[in-house]
């Protein structure tokens, strides 16, 4: 089995390797990419992006740099720090991915390797082929590690734990199929923003990171704002116009034509700038090119409606208002602490 040491080792190297690769993307491969590892990786995202529209190379390499970026000694080594590792009994540990976003189950997949367990992987259609390249690379700096994962795409059979990720629908599906098992089963989930009308113009322009980065199909993508009674929105779709070229993806096109002309239909009246539309609603998940909106008339009271919601959502965008709050621009650059549904996956593996 692959010591701790070792397998902390290959995430160190593939940290390493996916700064370097978002460093040093946009030259030419034949003066770049000399490595064979930097070549496989990008006809792996060549792939992926062919499978699945919504994962442009932009996208990709932005999920890269962003894990590239903490992928270190100093933030693996404190993150690690903060359990008892070596009192884990080894387990295999099933983890059915999502497939919004590029990578969006690595999270799982580090910390079931790094608590010294093995991952039994099925991976989402939508996202079946950057892991399984993450997986080879490791292996190659850790070959130990070969036996620490697999990927199936049948029944998932002998494993002591389970963690899936999916929507409210799927979630019944687990709990009826893995519930005699410990797991983990995450829902859907919403990420939200609350606005004063006192955000700088270069806080709105970051804000739109929040709500167009993956064309906003993570958990942690902005579906909601909440803003103060009779605010104006001419400033905030002023400070988010740079991101006007979204509307040149054709997938993302679509959407807003689509939704667009549901929302006439249906009488509803919307706000709109050509590339994203605001719809006054109560609800938190609002489909791709619109942004959910509701007004609230005091601060206070609009806090206590967000921690009885607290179960709907992910993340609350905001500036002094919150214990917990990200600030604007930073939804989509979590830390190593940052779990998803606030449920620590190494404790629970390690009590597991």
């Amino acid at each position: 089995m692959a010591g701790q040491a070792e397998r902390l080792n290959a995430f160190i190297e593939l940290g390493k390797f996916f700064r370097d690769y978002s460093e040093y993307h946009n030259k030419e491969v034949s003066e770049t990419f000399e490595d064979v590892w930097h070549l496989k990786l990008e006809e792996a995202i060549g792939i992926a992006g062919h499978k699945n529209g919504w994962f442009t190379k932009e996208n990709i390499v932005f999920s890269l740099k962003t894990w590239g970026a903490i992928l270190t000694p100093k933030d693996l080594e404190g993150w690690l720090s903060l359990y008892e590792i070596d009192k884990n009994k080894h387990k295999t540990v099933a983890l059915i991915m999502a497939g919004n976003i590029p990578l969006v189950g690595f999270h799982d997949f580090l910390s079931v390797l790094l608590s010294n367990n093995k991952a039994l992987v099925k991976l989402s259609s939508n996202d079946a082929i950057l892991l399984p390249l993450v997986a080879q690379f490791l292996i190659e700096k850790c070959p130990s590690l070969e036996n620490e994962i697999e990927f199936t795409e049948g029944k998932l059979e002998h494993f002591d734990a389970v963690i899936a990720t999916g929507s409210d629908n799927t979630a019944r599906y687990f709990e009826h199929y893995f519930g005699h098992k410990p797991h983990i089963i995450r829902k859907n989930r919403n990420s939200v923003a609350v606005l004063t009308g006192n955000e700088s113009k270069e806080e709105l322009k970051a804000f739109g990171e929040d709500i167009f980065r993956y064309y906003g199909l993570g958990c942690r993508s902005v579906s909601k704002i909440f803003v103060p009674e009779g605010y104006v929105f001419d400033g905030f779709f002023e400070a988010i116009f740079d991101y006007n070229p979204i509307i040149n993806q054709a997938k993302y096109a679509n959407n807003y034509d689509y939704n667009k002309a549901v929302y006439l239909m249906s009488e509803f009246k919307i706000l709109e700038n050509g590339f994203l539309m605001l719809k006054k609603d109560d609800g938190y998940s609002s489909p791709i090119a619109t942004l959910f909106y509701e007004e609230y008339r005091l601060l206070d009271e609009l806090k206590v409606r967000i921690a009885e919601d607290r179960e709907k959502i992910q993340c609350v965008v905001a500036s002094g208002l919150f214990q917990d709050e990200v600030t604007f621009g930073h939804t989509q650059n979590p830390s190593l602490t940052d779990y998803a549904d606030g449920v620590d996956t190494v404790e629970f593996l390690l009590k597991t």
